[in-house]
């Protein structure tokens, strides 16, 4: 049994941490608003009331948070984690956040004696409630050796990509290649309505050959019925992009195709439904269609 501190029980958190719980490990958890202490109580951890008391003597500590300023705010922050964890505990972070902002919670970490990964996910909520999420994780070889049994409880694919900041490169790419899919599928949905083919047959049959994808079969469902219930919201997809956007032009390089769904994710969310999952971009193609 490992003491893990897990600070951050939302969407992804909240079943990440359950499944650490069920994987027989001691698990306090913190939320820092009343709706994530309400979900911290779901996980059946412990239910911790403040960073201090998720962190002290804890072996590792898991941040699971929406992005960059609030994993330096509870990491480095004032009464944060790096206040209280003991040299020698293991920092796992499992938000998208920058690639720089990974690099800074590496060196303050390292400062403290504390070892450090980055190692943000993929698969959604439905990912995350079955314990088959995607890791892809940044750091030194020894903390992700040591990391990897409780990695194990909460994903199925999970690979070490190279130093600090390399998750979250990886998992920039990630979110580029997940929308892009999610565009063309959108586009796909009202061509094939255009033509008056049959959308439930149509998309079972591209999802068996070449055209399919982990994207199709999740939102297969939302396509079909038009219902957009959150599991990756808008939001935090438009947040990715900004990312995204940030480290290509740090690397002075030119990606068309990403520019183009990053303004089409982010007209979703001006337009009020960031708070609609990811897949609601086909609501932004059947409307850029007009009625037929």
């Amino acid at each position: 049994m490992t003491v893990i501190g897990f600070i951050g029980p939302g969407v992804m958190g909240r079943p990440m941490a359950t499944n650490l719980v069920r994987a027989g490990h001691e698990v306090r958890v913190y939320g820092r608003s009343e709706r994530a202490r309400a979900r911290a109580a779901e996980t059946g951890g412990i239910v911790a009331g403040s960073v201090a008391e998720a962190v002290a003597g804890a072996d590792v500590v898991i941040t699971m948070l929406p992005d960059g300023p609030d994993v330096l705010e509870v990491v480095t922050g004032a009464g944060g984690v790096l206040d209280h964890a003991a040299s020698g505990t293991l920092l796992i972070d499992h938000s998208t956040i920058s690639p720089g902002a990974a690099r800074q919670v590496h060196e303050a970490a390292a400062a403290t004696g504390v070892a450090c990964l980055d190692a943000p996910v993929s698969g959604g909520e439905a990912g995350a409630v079955e314990g088959v999420l995607s890791i892809m994780v940044g750091g030194e070889q020894a903390a992700y050796d040591r990391a990897l049994p409780l990695l194990q409880a909460m994903g199925t694919t999970i690979v070490h990509v190279g130093p600090s900041g390399s998750g979250q490169v990886v998992k920039a790419a990630n979110q580029l290649v997940v929308a892009g899919n999610l565009q063309v599928l959108a586009e796909a949905v009202v061509f094939l309505e255009a033509h008056g083919v049959d959308l439930p047959s149509a998309l079972g049959v591209l999802n068996g050959g070449l055209a399919g994808s982990t994207a199709l079969t999740r939102k297969m469902s939302n396509l079909l019925e038009r219902t957009y219930p959150a599991g990756f919201r808008v939001t935090l997809h438009d947040k990715d992009f900004g990312i995204i956007t940030a480290a290509a032009r740090a690397q002075g390089l030119s990606l068309p195709a990403t520019a183009v769904v990053a303004q089409l994710m982010a007209a979703l969310k001006a337009r009020g439904d960031g708070d609609l999952d990811h897949s609601a971009l086909l609501k932004l193609a059947l409307e850029l269609n007009g009625p037929r």
